[in-house]
């Protein structure tokens, strides 16, 4: 019996102290309600409202607490509908909400302030009320930086492809790595991302993370970038980095010849061979053309960076290169194909007759011959005028004139080959004596000046020409056929009572031009230049030729720049004695400046004969030819006195 006893007795004392620990039911302790989340960017201003969301009323007695380590930190009152700050972190941020008594308008929210707030309110009397604060802040927009070194296929680790970097965001972000747009997934032996997070000064986070895998030859062109996700009050967010590609070494298994320009080459071209093959990076390469007589590959010489300039391409250039690769790593050689190159040409041109003569009115046949690798077109030019004159190897020339006399083009070209073409001139030569650009001319000239005149002639055999006064001559010849001779002589008074004549002779004759010179003054000049040169249209058209198929030509004239300086000056110099002769009048009372009626202008007697201006030029004569009248008035070729201009009348 004692041991039922006691085993009663302990189960009574176990219930008792059950009952002690849990209390009665009247006295259980509620346990805290669920808090409300209250979201805020950082920066941004939050508000706490005491209760419920739909409760209202006069909130008059409300102590707000900040929950610390399950401590309880007042931080804020209301009294009477006044709010009071607690001292404390929060003393200079917490106000209330627009005069409302139940909400706590929390300013400048930053990481730190991501805590439990607890209100109490007396009147009304509510439950105590918590609240969590939610801090939510966007990261910067990612970085990203890929590995530059290049990863190598052959290698069997993982190797580090790119590094995100993620700053200044709150909570930390999620970050997702793509490749080719599609989200990459940890996987074992091929892909591993490794992320870390440093906590700033400010509560943000920066995160980093590395991705790692292991790299095929398809991911030479790949376009990796990484994606931060995170959240605001607001929603769901996202932000990409850049697309960055990574350097993949790979061996090569194929090489082939590159020829720069491509389709068809001809002579003259700026042509680049070079090799490439299917690796990366791309190996030594060494360029070989076939021997055309031994057959055997020889080796060209290339630039550093192995390529073979064909500056300019030319027909020996044709045939078949071969490129080789040596891989340094693994030491494996490849050879491409040989590749056949080809350079169109046009060459060795000749005429037939070289130098072809005859006779007027007989006939003359011109044959043209090349060498192409390609079909060939002729054509026939008149060398001055570019006058097509007839197609095909032969050019048949009949009952010649004189003035077929000249240089003629042969032109083989190849229609397939654009712009592939050569020349050839020839000069023809039909019998005959001197004949002159012009019988006769007249020249404006001023004494004393030094004057370049100048004579043309044309004639087959090539004639020369002569002067029939001294001075410095000097000759040069545009063709086979034409001379042109130009004479630097003084203008004396001689000279301008004799003129000048030129004579053109050679073994089948002569002929001559004669120049007259007539002296330029300014009672001769007129405005029309032309009308007083001699060498205008109507003028020339008089002259006499020497052959009535002969072309008139003008020749250079001396530049006239000057004259008009001349005129510049004397206009000035006339202007401004008028005008010292006006103010003189006027300081003396003679002019009617300001008065009624008029008032005869005179000039005193004895000052009269001051205001006598002379006019000397050592102008060249064609620049003196602006100046003149428009009398038209002219000197003969001895008068050689000085003009003046009396301004006394």
């Amino acid at each position: 019996m004692g041991l039922p006893r006691l085993v009663c007795a302990f189960l009574f004392a176990a219930c008792c102290c059950c009952r002690r620990a849990t209390g009665v039911p009247g006295e259980e302790k509620q346990p805290a309600p669920t808090p409300d989340l209250v979201e805020a960017e950082v920066g941004r201003t939050a508000l706490l409202k005491c209760g419920p969301s739909h409760s209202s009323g006069n909130f008059s007695h409300v102590d707000w607490f900040l929950i610390h380590k399950e401590r309880q930190i007042p931080i804020f009152r209301v009294r009477q509908g006044q709010g009071q700050n607690e001292p404390g972190e929060y003393e200079h941020r917490l106000k209330l909400h627009e005069g409302s008594g139940d909400t706590l308008a929390l300013s400048q929210v930053t990481p730190h302030d991501e805590r439990m707030f607890l209100c109490k309110s007396k009147r009304p009397r509510l439950q105590d009320h918590y609240i969590k604060l939610q801090v939510y802040k966007a990261p910067e927009e990612p970085t990203i930086q890929a590995n530059a070194v290049g990863i190598h296929v052959d290698r069997q680790e993982l190797r580090e492809v790119a590094t995100c970097v993620g700053r200044n965001g709150y909570p930390i972000p999620q970050v997702i790595w793509y490749k080719n747009g599609r989200p990459l997934q940890e996987e074992e032996n091929r892909v591993h991302i490794q992320s870390s997070q440093i906590v700033e000064s400010s509560g943000l986070y920066t995160l980093q993370s590395v991705l790692n895998a292991q790299l095929v030859k398809e991911d030479k062109d790949a376009q990796f970038y990484c994606e931060l996700s995170y959240r605001l009050p607001s929603g769901n967010r996202m932000k990409e980095s850049r697309e960055v590609t990574v350097p993949v070494f790979y061996p090569a298994e194929k090489v082939w010849v590159e020829v720069e320009p491509s389709g068809l080459l001809k002579e003259g071209d700026h042509v680049k061979i070079r090799c490439l093959t299917d690796g990366n990076p791309q190996p030594h390469f060494t360029i070989n053309k076939q021997n055309s007589s031994t057959g055997e590959m020889e080796e060209e010489t290339t630039d550093e960076n192995g390529i073979l300039f064909l500056e300019p391409a030319q027909k020996q250039h044709s045939g078949l290169y071969q490129c080789q690769s040596l891989d340094l790593e693994t030491m494996t050689t490849l050879s491409s194909d040989p590749q056949e190159l080809l350079v169109n040409y046009v060459s060795d041109v000749q005429v037939n007759p070289t130098a072809p003569e005859a006779q007027e009115g007989d006939s003359l046949t011109l044959t043209c011959e090349a060498e192409s690798n390609q079909d060939l077109e002729f054509k026939w030019l008149r060398d001055k005028t570019g006058q097509l004159l007839g197609k095909g190897p032969v050019l048949q020339l009949n009952n010649l004139k004189r003035e077929a006399g000249g240089r003629y083009l042969c032109m083989a070209s190849v229609p397939n080959v654009p712009e592939l073409n050569r020349t050839q001139p020839v000069s023809v030569g039909i019998f005959g004596s001197p004949w002159m650009a012009l019988k006769e001319r007249k020249v404006w000239v001023q004494e004393n000046a030094m004057l370049n005149l100048s004579c043309e002639a044309s004639g087959h055999p090539q004639p020369t020409i002569s002067w029939n006064v001294n001075g410095s001559a000097t000759a040069w010849n545009p063709d086979p056929q034409t001379v042109v001779s130009t004479l630097n002589v003084l203008v004396t008074p001689e000279l301008l009572e004799t003129g000048a004549e030129c004579t053109a002779t050679n073994s089948l004759g002569s002929n001559s031009t004669i120049i007259i010179l007539k002296l330029v003054t300014l009672t001769t000049l007129t405005p029309d230049f032309s009308q007083t040169t001699g060498l205008s249209t109507s003028t020339a058209s008089s002259h006499t030729r020497a052959n009535s198929t002969s072309t008139e030509k003008k020749l250079p004239q001396p530049d006239s720049k000057g004259v008009v300086i001349v005129a510049v000056i004397v206009c000035i110099l006339v202007l401004a004695v008028l005008g010292a002769t006006l103010y003189f009048f006027y300081k003396k009372g003679k002019l009617p400046c300001g008065r009624s009626g008029k008032q005869e202008i005179t000039m005193p007697p004895t000052r009269k004969s001051d205001f006598v201006v002379e006019v000397k030029s050592d102008k060249l004569p064609e620049e003196m030819a602006l100046l003149q009248g428009s009398s038209g008035d002219k000197r003969a070729p001895g008068d050689q006195g000085e003009k003046y201009i009396d301004l006394r009348n």
